[in-house]
């Protein structure tokens, strides 16, 4: 089986649910249902795995200390590229390098998505030109003076418009299952569902 690279960028001051929550449901995927199968990786159809500008340790939201599995150096091909938010995403609207390598990396994925902020990100590296997208509740108005080409979507949790956003924090673990259902099908993303114990929208 082809499993997907599924590569979660991560940053200082990066909301933990909104790296955490996908991280969980694309890990915890299975082909085959039960929970003996996710004792094993052979029906598991992502690969997970965060990445950071360097292998330095991250703060996220609340203090937690995280290290990211890959640097952008030497991060695998990304098939499906997840940006999260959180207040660290401000300062990056400013960052070349990281605009730079969410641009190359989106350009050879399959898909994009974003959680909360993560929106603004994909905004200022130009990929939501002519699409619709949202962002956290919060946040709506500096997405849409931002929006030169592209619609903000205030009431939406996940929006799919060729570029997948959502809204704020737990809306990502909604937006996962989106992604896996369409992938894979609502059996598999209903019983992952059963398996972490979250209730589908």
């Amino acid at each position: 089986m082809e499993k997907w690279n599924v590569g979660i960028l991560i940053f200082d001051a990066v909301e933990v649910l909104d790296f955490a929550g996908p991280f969980e449901v694309f890990s915890r995927t299975r082909l085959e249902s039960g929970v003996e199968a996710r004792r094993s990786e052979e029906s598991a159809p992502f690969e997970v795995f965060t990445v950071a500008r360097t292998r330095d340790p991250i703060f996220a939201t609340g203090g937690l200390q995280v290290v990211a599995r890959h640097s952008f150096a030497d991060a695998p091909p990304i098939d499906l590229l997840v940006v999260p938010g959180g207040f660290g995403t401000r300062p990056l609207l400013n960052d070349t390098e990281t605009l730079d390598w969410i641009r190359r990396t989106a350009a050879a994925a399959r898909k994009v998505t974003s959680v909360c902020t993560g929106s603004l990100l994909l905004a200022k590296a130009g990929l939501l030109e002519g699409k619709r997208a949202t962002t956290h509740w919060a946040a709506l108005d500096l997405l849409e003076s931002m929006a030169a080409g592209f619609e903000v979507e205030r009431s939406e949790r996940v929006v799919d418009d060729g570029v997948i956003t959502s809204a704020g924090v737990a809306s990502g673990m909604d937006m996962a299952f989106y992604v896996v259902e369409q992938l894979f099908g609502k059996p598999v993303a209903d019983e992952t569902a059963k398996y972490i114990e979250y209730r589908r929208l």
